[in-house]
C-alpha cells in the first residue's frame, strides 16, 4: 500500500463513502465490484473513483474491478479503522450524550473512555461516570488519550482544545459553534451542524445546482 502525498482534502473526505459503500457491498455477499459499479452506488463517476484510488495504489484489474474485501482492508488502512483509538468526550448535554450512546463507535474501534462536564453531579446518568471539568489535565496525564471530543458552548471550547493539546492527543472532533485553533501537531475536525443543514436547504431552493 502506498500512501498518497498531496492528495486534495476533497478526495481524503471520500475515502470513507468509498468505504462505507464497500462494506454494504460485501455484507451482501458480492465479491468483486466495478468502477461503473461503485459509480452507480455513490453517484460518483467511474472515472472519479479510479483517479482517486490511485492516489493509493493500483488495486483493481482491468476487466475485472476491485476485490471488495481486498479494497475494504486497503482503504482500512488507508483511512486508519484497522486501528483502535481511546477517545474522551467534553460536554455531556445533548449532543455529547449522544455521541456516547452510539454503539457504532465501538464495533469501529473507537471508544469514550472518560466523560467530563462542568456540572458532573448533573449530568451523571446510569452507567455513566462524569467527571467534573477540571480533572481533565489530571486524566490526560495519566492516560494515553488519542481523541479529544469537545461539544461544549462556545465560550469553553478553546480552552479546553488547548488543555486536550497540552495533554498529548493527536486529535480533536469539534462539535462546538466555533472554528479552534490547535498547538503541537495536533489534528482538528470541526463539525458545525448548522453549516450542513445551511447546505441542505440552499439546495432545497436552488435544485438546479444540485447533481443528482
Amino acid at each position: 500500500m502506498a500512501k498518497g502525498n498531496g492528495v486534495s482534502l476533497s478526495v481524503i473526505k471520500r475515502l470513507p463513502k468509498y468505504y462505507r459503500y464497500l462494506e454494504s457491498i460485501n455484507d451482501r455477499g458480492i465479491v468483486r465490484v466495478s468502477s461503473k459499479e461503485l459509480s452507480d452506488i455513490t453517484g460518483l463517476t467511474a472515472s472519479q473513483i479510479r483517479q482517486d484510488l490511485n492516489h493509493y495504489g493500483c488495486f483493481g484489474q482491468q476487466g475485472y474491478g476491485y476485490n471488495v474485501k481486498e479494497l475494504m482492508e486497503e482503504l482500512s488502512k488507508i483511512i486508519g479503522v484497522d486501528k483502535s483509538y481511546s477517545m474522551v468526550l467534553i460536554g455531556y448535554g445533548n449532543i455529547g450524550h449522544a455521541l456516547y450512546q452510539y454503539k457504532s463507535f465501538k464495533e469501529l474501534g473507537y471508544t469514550i473512555d472518560a466523560v467530563f462536564d462542568k456540572n458532573p453531579e448533573k449530568k451523571s446518568t446510569a452507567g455513566v461516570q462524569v467527571r467534573n471539568i477540571d480533572e481533565l489535565a489530571d486524566y490526560l496525564k495519566d492516560n494515553k488519550v488519542d481523541i479529544g471530543i469537545i461539544t461544549t458552548p462556545k465560550e469553553a471550547a478553546q480552552e479546553i482544545s488547548d488543555t486536550l493539546c497540552d495533554g498529548d492527543v493527536k486529535g480533536i472532533w469539534n462539535f462546538s459553534p466555533v472554528d479552534l485553533k490547535t498547538k503541537n501537531g495536533v489534528v482538528l475536525e470541526n463539525v458545525h451542524l448548522d453549516e450542513s443543514l445551511f447546505t441542505l436547504t440552499y439546495f432545497i431552493n436552488s435544485p438546479q445546482d444540485y447533481n443528482y
